[in-house]
């Protein structure tokens, strides 16, 4: 059988960069094809059977996060970010509008690697419907991604940014139970500062909001002795 390298759609306008991403990709057997603007990534992503697209934020003719819309309206490729932002709001409006992990320059290429593995075996066990807008139990819960608002019986529902990513990361995988690790690990990545039981204040804090009996949480659910999982239907 021959090896069939995957497709990754780099769009980075600094030309430095880009060569440097294209040859240390290029070195581990990735085909890569490159974009120098938002309009061009489009165009070619539209063309090509692409398996991981790297998007900068600050492009010219047409920005990251609108790239980052107009994928996700057609296809759940995974898609990294990468930007000189390190603000967090940034960075939750970016997973917010579809993209699966942010990564702030400089970085290094072990660590683009390493992220660029987790998403795509991730992607791997991704089969959601290609939606933003979710309601849960009859609208009980509705949750947009686009525009980050969570209601609960129609009501706004304001969460804190770790909630929200705890939230977003459960729904993202409804049938998956999730260790407090691996929560931490795909809802924070390297960002989480904290013990693990940290996690379970967040937990805790998130079921005051979006549950109608906390102590009986429909949505949150705890498997005991191994962690957490989403139960909306």
């Amino acid at each position: 059988m021959n090896h069939i390298a995957k497709k990754i759609l780099v769009v980075e306008d600094e030309e430095k960069i880009m060569e440097v991403i294209k040859s240390f990709l290029e070195s581990k057997d990735f085909h890569v094809i490159s974009a120098e603007d938002g309009k061009k990534a489009v165009e070619l992503f539209d063309k090509e059977n692409i398996s991981l697209v790297l998007l900068d934020l600050m492009l010219p003719k047409l920005s990251g996060e609108e790239v980052c819309r107009l994928i996700r309206k057609k296809s759940r490729v995974p898609i990294i970010m990468l930007t000189a932002k390190s603000d967090e709001s940034d960075m939750l409006q970016g997973l917010g509008i579809g993209a699966d992990d942010y990564i702030t320059k400089p970085f290094s290429l072990k660590a683009l690697y390493a992220r660029m593995e987790a998403v795509m075996r991730r992607s791997a066990e991704d089969m959601l419907p290609l939606v933003s807008k979710y309601s849960f139990n009859d609208g009980d819960l509705t949750v947009d991604f686009e525009s980050m608002i969570i209601r609960k019986q129609s009501e706004e529902v304001k969460l804190t940014p770790n909630e929200y990513k705890i939230l977003a990361t459960i729904i993202k995988y409804p049938n998956k139970v999730f260790t407090r690790d691996e929560l931490i690990a795909s809802a924070f990545g390297n960002e989480f500062e904290g013990f693990d039981r940290t996690i379970d204040s967040h937990i805790k804090n998130l079921r005051q909001k979006i549950e109608s009996d906390p102590k009986n949480p429909i949505y949150v659910k705890t498997i005991h002795g191994v962690g957490y999982k989403f139960g909306g239907e």
